[in-house]
């Protein structure tokens, strides 16, 4: 994939300080591809976060609250119900 991003003023003088001989990176390209992977990084831990006080309050809730279910299918049924609700 090829991408084409046009910067100016602020953005331009920021990326530039940190491209070349005194920059951290090589070229622009290397600069884009690790924010692009920063990107991921704090995109996976925001997820295993959110997982994390999922399976938090699953276990700190009492045995009471536990509901048997019939299947799969009810399974994602609620599932899909529990995602449908505004938060």
């Amino acid at each position: 994939m090829t991408l084409n991003v046009r910067v100016s003023g602020e953005l331009q003088e920021f990326v530039t300080t940190n491209i070349g001989a005194d920059g951290r990176y090589e070229n622009v390209s290397e600069y884009v591809r690790d924010l692009i992977r920063r990107d991921m990084d704090r995109a996976d831990h925001i997820a295993f976060e959110r997982l994390k006080a999922e399976l938090q309050a699953a276990f700190a809730a009492p045995d009471d609250a536990f509901v048997p279910l019939a299947d799969v299918e009810d399974v994602i049924r609620r599932g899909r119900e529990r995602l449908a609700r505004p938060r």
